[in-house]
């Protein structure tokens, strides 16, 4: 049986931290960013960890078990 490729996208986006756990960047922080406030766009600025619900999809993206 063939490899499984991954998703070009989502190797992309998420990174795989050292505890197994996959991060990734907020939204809503590439443009219009005038009507938003300045902590609002500060706090989008830093990564944080995929939610447990959508864990399995992306793990299955990036073609891990």
């Amino acid at each position: 049986m063939p490899k499984m490729k991954t998703n070009s996208g989502a190797k992309k986006r998420f990174v795989l931290t050292g505890t197994g756990k996959i991060k990734r960047k907020h939204a809503f922080k590439s443009h219009i960013l005038t009507k938003k406030s300045t902590t609002r766009k500060r706090n989008l600025t830093y990564f944080t960890t995929v939610d447990h619900a959508n864990l399995k999809s992306i793990k299955l993206c990036l073609a891990m078990k």
